[in-house]
């Protein structure tokens, strides 16, 4: 079961190896051309390059000499190296500033096509593309539907939205 599930966690645990390593961690046999491909995939192979070193750029324990988005960046190349059908995304998004996460999400939304997704996301815009969204609260399903469907029946999911996107727009009008 292990082997049919990518995990892109909030944290990319990363090891203090060489970036080509690190991505190759989600499927070890990968040749390096599918490494870069993941990488390309990811946004990640661009910002990867512009490094002295490149591929071979150590990255530090856990990952201290990249930034957040990066380190994201390498999260998601593994899960598309893996190729897993079933994907969870756990807070995938969650630590990054606006710029970051819009890039993540465009590498996230090619991610999903195909696979069955778990997320856990306080960031609704992570589920925005998705097929079905379950909302819980104490354990109990509240709603289910497709998101643009749960916007229009004034409940859980869409208090949540609106409560965000308000939230969003006073923190970015420099006039609040």
């Amino acid at each position: 079961l292990r082997g049919k599930i990518a995990v892109v966690p909030q944290e990319t645990a990363l090891f203090n190896r060489s970036i080509l390593e690190n991505i190759r961690y989600g499927r070890p046999e990968a040749s390096d051309e599918e490494v870069f491909e993941a990488a390309r995939h990811a946004f990640c192979d661009a910002f990867i390059r512009a490094l002295p070193l490149g591929y071979q750029t150590l990255v530090g324990e856990r990952g201290v000499m990249l930034s957040g988005g990066q380190r994201q960046r390498l999260g998601i190349a593994r899960a598309f190296l893996k190729d897993a059908p079933i994907l969870i995304l756990d807070e995938a998004t969650s630590a990054l500033d606006t710029q970051s996460e819009a890039e993540i999400q465009d590498a996230l939304n090619q991610l999903i096509q195909g696979r069955t997704v778990v997320a856990v996301a306080h960031r609704l815009s992570t589920l925005a593309n998705f097929e079905r969204i379950v909302v819980l609260r104490d354990g109990q399903i509240v709603e289910d539907g497709p998101p643009h469907e749960l916007r229009t029946r004034g409940g859980e999911f869409d208090a949540l939205w609106r409560m965000q996107a308000e939230g969003f727009k006073a923190q970015s009008d420099p006039a609040v």
